[in-house]
């Protein structure tokens, strides 16, 4: 699977402070974008890669605009925590 990482985004920096997190990774299509995180520190850590590894094959699975509207109704009705998307992804980082 073809994909990209994209340090210090601007996206990953909105998505940091919604999360009111110090670092995130976020996907966008084939795209992993970073903030407060180096390329080298995120491919060290093997469970986040897993997991954000996920969310690339959630969009290749369902496309991309499909994919973003799936993901943002189930955060609305369960929340970050209880996304399917997000506990599927969490799943992914014990495999």
């Amino acid at each position: 699977m073809e994909f990209f990482i994209k340090e210090n985004s601007w996206i990953a920096k909105l998505a940091a402070r919604k999360l009111q997190t110090q670092s995130v990774a976020i996907v966008l299509g084939k795209t992993i974008h970073l903030y407060n995180v180096t390329k080298k520190e995120f491919l060290k850590n093997e469970k986040w890669v897993k997991h954000e590894t996920r969310h690339l094959q959630q969009f290749q699975h369902y496309g991309f605009f499909r994919f973003i509207l799936m993901y943002v109704w189930e955060g609305m009705r369960k929340g970050y925590h209880n996304n399917k998307y997000e506990i599927e992804a969490r799943l992914a980082e014990e495999q």
